[in-house]
This record gives C-alpha cells, sequence and structure tokens, in this order.
C-alpha cells in the first residue's frame, strides 16, 4: 500500500472502518493517522489514533482484544479505509463483538445481514470461558473435565439429532441440531481450533 495515496483530512486522520474477515460484520469505525497506519502494518494488528487522547491507540493493549489484520483497502476517494481482522475477543469496550450492537429498525431481518455471524461471537465467547474459568458456568465445567467428557457429549447430541430426525419433528431436530452445534464448538475451542478453519477446509473442498 502506498500511503501517499491517502488522503488524510486537515487534521491528518482518515476513518477506519473494521470489519470481521470471516464473518463480513462491522465491528466498529475509528480513525487512524498515518504513523498509525504504519504501525498497523508494521505489527499487523490494528493501532488507531484516539481524537478524544489525541494519542496512539494499540486496540487490545490492555484487554487483550487485539484485531489481527488480514487486508486494508481504501475507496475509491482515497479517503476512507476498510480494515479487514481476526478479533481476538469483543471490539466494543462495552464486551459486545461489534460496537453496531444497537439497532434504530425494528425489522429483525436488518439486525444481522450475515446469519453465521453467531459462530463467531459464540467461539469468542466459548474462548473467554476457557481463559477466565467462571464460577457456576457450564461451559467452564466442560473445559474442566477435558477432551473426553466434551466428546462424551457430542455423542450424546449426535443421538439425540439422530432421534429428531427419525422423529420426523422439524422443530426437536432444530434445537438438537444447535446442541451438537453448541458442544462441537466447545470441543474445536478446547483444541484451539478456530471454526474458520473448518469453513476453510470445506471450501477448498467445494473448489
Amino acid at each position: 500500500m502506498n500511503l501517499d495515496n491517502i488522503q488524510f483530512d486537515e487534521k491528518g486522520l482518515v476513518p477506519a472502518i473494521v470489519q470481521d474477515a470471516r464473518s463480513k460484520s462491522v465491528l466498529t469505525l475509528a480513525y487512524m493517522n498515518k504513523e498509525s497506519l504504519e504501525k498497523t502494518l508494521e505489527t499487523n494488528e490494528t493501532v488507531f489514533y484516539s481524537r478524544s487522547r489525541q494519542e496512539l491507540w494499540h486496540k487490545g493493549e490492555t484487554s487483550g482484544n487485539t484485531q489481527q489484520v488480514t487486508s486494508i483497502h481504501y475507496d475509491c476517494d482515497q479517503d476512507a479505509l476498510l480494515v479487514q481482522v481476526v478479533p481476538n475477543g469483543p471490539a466494543c469496550h462495552k464486551g459486545d463483538y461489534s460496537c453496531f450492537s444497537e439497532a434504530i429498525t425494528s425489522d429483525k431481518a436488518s439486525l444481522s445481514e450475515n446469519r453465521y455471524e453467531i459462530l463467531d461471537q459464540l467461539q469468542q465467547v466459548l474462548a473467554d470461558r476457557k481463559a477466565t474459568n467462571p464460577e457456576g458456568s457450564y461451559t467452564s465445567k466442560l473445559f474442566q473435565e477435558g477432551v473426553d467428557r466434551i466428546a462424551k457429549k457430542i455423542g450424546e447430541e449426535a443421538g439425540e439429532v439422530i432421534i429428531a430426525a427419525k422423529n420426523n419433528d422439524a422443530e426437536e431436530l432444530s434445537l438438537e441440531s444447535a446442541d451438537l452445534l453448541f458442544h462441537l464448538l466447545v470441543l474445536l475451542t478446547d483444541r484451539d481450533v478456530s471454526f474458520d478453519k473448518v469453513l476453510g477446509v470445506l471450501e477448498e473442498r467445494h473448489r
């Protein structure tokens, strides 16, 4: 990327739209100056410019919720950036997956353009449960009991899915399939395998 092509404003800033490279959901809108953009390119993690504090801001430096950069594009007017990332935790300081969690419209279809966004969000929550081990958490207990217990749960849930299918009960099949997928995500998280890696295998096979 030739930084001389970027049209910074009179304050030396350019808006940066941060997008999840996997789910394609918009995570946040931040600002960069030339120095923060250079550091982002150098570290491969998002570094922004805080307009309120008037200093560089390495996303996740204190919270651990860093964002690994996969690509950066500028728009046709060269005055805005699209930064695609793999998030390591919530993007919002409130703990939400995205800063755009508040809806103005009430149309449910418009709230989540990407139906698969929930899988990314869920695995991030599971990773947090594994790391922090909160008391009373069902998933934390599964992680503590280990891979054998988690694998057993997957076997149990798979059996429930088969029964629901043989009963020809669409509602039951949907519920049991959700349980199976949840426990599969627990297993993947326990083994430090991202669901995105699984999707990558499917994409490769499809090609």
